[in-house]
């Protein structure tokens, strides 16, 4: 079946913004055009589609099952659209790879990613995006990234993407040096819910993983904590308080072998989750996405080994 030609460039634009939105109004604020401009261009794609493709409700607007395969086939061909034009007009020669990087690897695997990617490829690009999975999944779907990176299995936000694992990552509880548990635990553990703990947004599977550990040994959670996604923040604040870190391995590891964190010997670790890559299957990754993708299996195959 031939494409339909009443389908034009803005509707997919419409739809996209307000499928990453989740909202009319911000999206026409996004795309500079008036709320009822962009309600009127929903209908009519959802006329010539002749099905629904969002439900409209009091908060956000969500996708159907209709607007979510639509999602799925819309974002890539504009985003193919787009390089092809840049590709036209400036010429590309090394490539660029958006991806979506969530905490668990920011601080430990990407750059090494990053430093062997930049000695092999000198003309590549990296555009790197941190935030919450949902987020990132949300930009994945709509074409603005080509990968996310990261644990994110236990998301729903996955579903119809394809995953695949590159390694298990564990969770340890870390202080600063000097700290009273640097030493040794006391022998009742509920007195670490006097100290303040940081963890993981709520909400999130790493957060879920971190309230495991601390149920495996009986410590109930201090009223009194900090809730980030960042391991710069995480980092400082400790480095500076008698705080309690619940830290994937990976983000305090080079800290550990410096001395500039303590891990705290709880007697059992959280396997933490199956770290590795998303992205929408139905779209051919280019070259140097393909790269990207080689260089960061290599990396993560090396943490297996030396785990």
């Amino acid at each position: 079946m031939n494409l339909d030609n009443r389908i034009k460039f803005r509707h997919l634009l419409c739809f996209l913004e307000i499928a990453q939105q989740r909202s009319f109004a911000k999206a026409a604020d996004a795309i500079a055009v008036s709320q009822p401009a962009i309600s009127k261009t929903i209908r009519e794609l959802e006329e010539i589609l002749e099905v629904r493709l969002f439900e409209r409700g009091k908060g956000e607007v969500t996708l159907t099952e209709a607007g979510l395969l639509f999602l799925r086939h819309a974002g890539p061909c504009v985003q193919a659209l787009r390089e092809g034009m840049q590709l036209v007009r400036g010429g590309e020669a090394g490539g660029l790879v958006r991806v979506g990087v969530l905490s668990t690897v920011e601080s430990q695997v990407l750059p090494e990613v990053l430093a062997r990617l930049h000695e092999r490829h000198r003309q590549l690009i990296v555009n790197v995006a941190t935030g919450p999975s949902a987020y990132l999944l949300g930009q994945l779907r709509v074409g603005d990234l080509d990968l996310v990176v990261g644990r994110m299995t236990d998301s729903p936000d996955i579903h119809g993407l394809d995953f695949e694992h590159l390694y298990t990552e564990a969770l340890t509880l870390v202080v600063r040096p000097g700290h009273p548990l640097s030493q040794a635990l006391p022998a009742d553990l509920a007195t670490l819910a006097r100290y303040p703990l940081v963890l993981p947004l709520p909400g999130t599977t790493i957060r879920r993983h971190a309230e495991s550990l601390f149920v495996q040994c009986g410590i109930p959670l201090s009223p009194q904590r900090l809730e980030t996604l960042s391991p710069t923040l995480s980092r400082q604040y400790v480095r500076q308080s008698e705080a309690l870190w619940i830290a994937p391995l990976d983000a305090v590891r080079r800290d550990l072998a410096s001395g500039e964190l303590i891990e705290v010997e709880l007697g059992v670790r959280e396997a933490g989750g199956s770290v590795g890559i998303c992205r929408n299957g139905s779209v051919p990754l280019s070259l140097a996405t393909q790269r990207f993708c080689d260089v960061l299996r290599e990396v993560a195959s090396e943490l297996t080994l030396n785990h």
